[in-house]
């Protein structure tokens, strides 16, 4: 008994004496100064828009469309994004305007902080569910600007803001960065649920698609351009 109990023991102390692997994590690639901030004003409306690409997901903004900021909030948070956007519009008349036009400057915006696009993924594909809604949307930095939006809400207004306008925003949007987006929910009941989850999926197929990875030497093209 008092072998077994010695045999035991340096047993026990050789594992104890073993050192445990530790498992290294590789940080995300981070490319220094990939942000940029546009303004634009027209008649219409003023925008200024700040975007980081490499960010936390930290937003603040102000467009007069409560509506849209809350989408531009959840854009920016499942995206990893920090994004600021200030806006003032001829919202006496109606919403789209504003809202057409801050898609268009966040698209420059977005556009300008990735440069040449060295090193991106390029592709991006997430499926977001919000209760009973189910949203797709991919997206390909091609530099060839293409949208396919097949979200019917089934309401003209969530609240008071006009749902046709998403269409709007995400079409000027996807022209001015150069993106090819598509967009289908899958199934939904709920308006808000369904136009959140696509804002989320967004997001997140953008966070995908602008990563870097050091395995891609130049663009992620056999055209060596995007």
């Amino acid at each position: 008994m008092a072998k077994m109990a010695k045999t035991a023991k340096a047993r026990a102390l050789r594992a104890a004496a073993t050192p445990v692997p530790v498992r290294k994590v590789t940080p995300r690639p981070v490319a220094a100064g990939r942000r940029a901030e546009v303004e634009r004003t027209t008649k219409e409306t003023s925008i200024r828009v700040a975007i980081a690409i490499d960010g936390t997901g930290s937003a603040q903004v102000a467009t007069g469309v409560p509506f849209l900021d809350h989408m531009l909030d959840l854009f920016a948070k499942h995206g990893l994004f920090d994004l600021t956007v200030e806006a003032t519009g001829d919202l006496e008349i109606d919403q789209h305007h504003t809202v057409e036009d801050v898609g268009l400057t966040l698209g420059q915006a977005m556009r300008d902080a990735l440069g040449d696009k060295k090193g991106i993924r390029r592709f991006g594909n997430q499926a977001v569910p919000l209760d009973e809604a189910l949203v797709s949307v991919v997206v390909d930095l091609s530099g060839r600007p293409y949208l396919v939006y097949e979200l019917d809400p089934g309401r003209e207004r969530v609240g008071d803001f006009d749902t046709s306008l998403i269409h709007d925003f995400l079409l000027a949007f996807v022209n001015e960065l150069k993106l090819n987006l598509h967009v289908d929910c899958v199934r939904g009941r709920n308006a808000h649920h369904m136009i959140e989850a696509a804002f989320k999926g967004l997001g997140r197929a953008l966070d995908q698609a602008t990563q870097l990875d050091p395995r891609i030497s130049g663009v992620m093209s056999t055209k060596g351009v995007l």
